[in-house]
């Protein structure tokens, strides 16, 4: 099989999964591009937690958590401070962290403070920064928790018990374009909620009905953490086990049933596929604005019955892609190099997809998967059909059940967890817990595009919807114009194989000059319209010839 990552054609051959690059020499290639694999790097043995949810934040730190109900963890509490809970199933008094706050410049990292259970929790940032995270289990099922970042290190979670109408397990959030966030689902909640609530909401019913998640639950649930993607109509585009549609949430109605992905078997939770909203492309104006739904991986029909009693199947192999904005939309299906369940997709800044962690077999759940997926494939969507996939470096850690992975602000991918059992149990299983943090490092990182990589050196930090903003960047070999793109990705919040609120924006560039030795100006527009892109915080990035600078902070409002 061929397949290629920047220019390069590498020759790929599986023999009992252990795989061969061979670089070929590119007939035509500006720079010379050399077909690296990536590197991971180990920053740290232990956090203390395993990192099954993960949000970064606008001052470059990384909020991560797991569970209150696991026991003690390997981290303590600040000055001797304890958790006292009598509703927690396993300690009432806890003296151990369950959170922690992540200094990506430093390193280093402090412990938090979560009063109530955030098992499988749901989050959103919103216009001002501040992190939102939903629900949990058994006291912590109506919990909305807020985290607002700080500059003195004293910031920390804030609780507001019994704020959720429903209880919100395994549910899914939407950061919305009038800044509020739409919380859907859960098990067994068919229903949809929003914070914050106005006075006006207060008058009428705090939840609404949505029937489509009703009807697509099956034996193993198979449709919790919907997929759920904000379009540039303004409408959700929401996927739960095979079947998706596109829902006004305004009017609590389906406009339209999109057409069953191919292959009949699920792809949410605990079948546990990914997806991604592909980058939305405003460099042709906003009237020509596609959306194409990318979903990859996921569990044969019958996986979680057969795990569950010790067989494991093939996970599946195939990628779709849907373009809803078309009239009449059909999925594109795709295979990928390898088969995955529970993998993470993350949007890389120049627009390449990163499909992360995961298994070969069985199903996400407590010891239900078995052949850790240790090779991230790097997908690009731009490509020939076979020539989008490529294999990279592997991880010399599996990172299966409660792993998570988020994109950094220098192009970097932050991994974490891997626990598919309970109570931090370290020994006498078959994949102990995993309290280590990695980063993975694209190709596009490597040292020999240190010629073509540019560097941000000021630009506008607050920007208006449609406003022409400007940006200095250098770079020591600049190719042309033609190879410059400027690019917003908010980052996700990320727990069970999905990114919620991830979305990048390709915008459109006015011009861009030469100001001296190296240094180069642009001036571009932002985003059209709140649906393209939601106010808050996102990560500007300026891309030269495939590379990525290092992201900067910027805020649409």
């Amino acid at each position: 099989m061929l397949i290629n990552f920047l220019c390069i054609k590498c020759l790929f051959l599986q023999l009992s999964f252990h795989f061969i690059f061979v670089p070929l020499i590119p007939s035509q290639v500006l720079p010379p591009y050399a077909g690296s694999q990536g590197e991971w790097n180990l920053l740290h043995e232990s956090i203390g937690i395993s990192a099954m949810h993960m949000q970064l934040l606008h001052d470059n730190r990384v909020i991560m958590f797991d569970r209150t109900d696991f026991g003690q963890s390997n981290l303590s509490l600040s000055s001797g401070r304890c958790r006292f809970d009598p509703y927690d199933t396993v300690l009432h008094t806890d003296c151990t962290a369950h959170s922690i706050l992540y200094d990506v410049a430093t390193n280093a990292y402090r412990p938090l403070m979560v009063q109530t259970d955030t098992w499988c929790s749901s989050g959103s940032v919103l216009p001002n920064g501040t992190l939102v995270q939903s629900g949990g289990y058994n006291d912590g099922d109506h919990v909305v928790r807020t985290f607002t970042p700080c500059d003195d290190d004293q910031c920390d979670w804030i609780e507001l018990p019994q704020h959720l109408s429903e209880r919100r397990w395994y549910a899914t959030n939407q950061i919305l374009p009038d800044g509020r966030i739409i919380i859907i689902g859960g098990r067994r909640q068919f229903n949809y909620e929003f914070y914050p609530k106005s006075d006006e909401d207060l008058s009428f019913p705090q939840t609404f009905m949505l029937h489509f998640l009703l009807e697509t639950r099956d034996y193993a649930e198979n449709n919790l953490y919907p997929f759920v993607h904000l379009l540039p109509d303004g409408n959700l585009f929401i996927f739960a086990n095979t079947r998706s549609i596109l829902f006004d949430y305004k009017q609590n109605k389906v406009l339209k049933e999109y057409p069953e992905i191919p292959g009949a078997d699920p792809r949410n939770y605990p079948s546990t596929g990914s997806s991604v909203l592909l980058p939305l492309d405003e460099r042709n104006g906003s009237t020509s604005v596609q959306a194409e739904i990318m979903i990859c991986g996921g569990a044969q029909n019958a996986s979680f019955a057969l795990a569950t009693q010790g067989v494991f199947i093939r996970a599946i192999s195939t990628c779709g892609r849907l373009v809803v904005s078309h009239a009449n939309p059909s999925w594109v299906m795709e295979e990928m190099p390898l088969p995955r369940v529970m993998g993470d997709m993350i949007l890389l800044p120049n627009g390449d997809v990163i499909i992360i962690n995961g298994a070969q077999l069985g199903t996400a759940g407590w010891e239900l998967a078995r052949g850790p997926m240790t090779r991230p494939i790097i997908y690009r969507p731009s490509e020939q059909t076979s020539r989008r996939f490529s294999v990279m470096e592997p991880s010399t850690r599996p990172r299966m059940y409660h792993s998570s992975a988020i994109l950094l602000t220098d192009g970097r991918v932050l991994i974490g967890g891997s626990n598919p059992h309970i109570y931090y149990n370290f020994t006498n299983v078959v994949y102990p817990t995993d309290l280590s943090l990695e980063a993975y490092s694209p190709p596009y990182l490597s040292a020999e595009y240190a010629t073509v990589r540019p560097k941000i050196l000021s630009l506008n930090e607050t920007i208006g919807y449609k406003a022409t903003f400007q940006v200095r960047f250098s770079v020591e070999e600049y190719l042309s114009a033609g190879v410059v793109s400027v690019r917003l990705i908010a980052p996700s919040f990320t727990t069970h194989s999905f990114g919620m609120n991830q979305r990048m924006v390709v915008l459109k560039i006015l011009e861009v000059s030469h100001v001296t030795s190296y240094v180069y100006h642009l001036a571009a527009v932002a985003p059209s319209t709140a649906e393209i892109a939601p106010p808050g915080y996102y990560l500007l990035f300026v891309v030269h010839a495939e590379i990525p600078s290092s992201g900067m902070w910027v805020k649409m409002e």
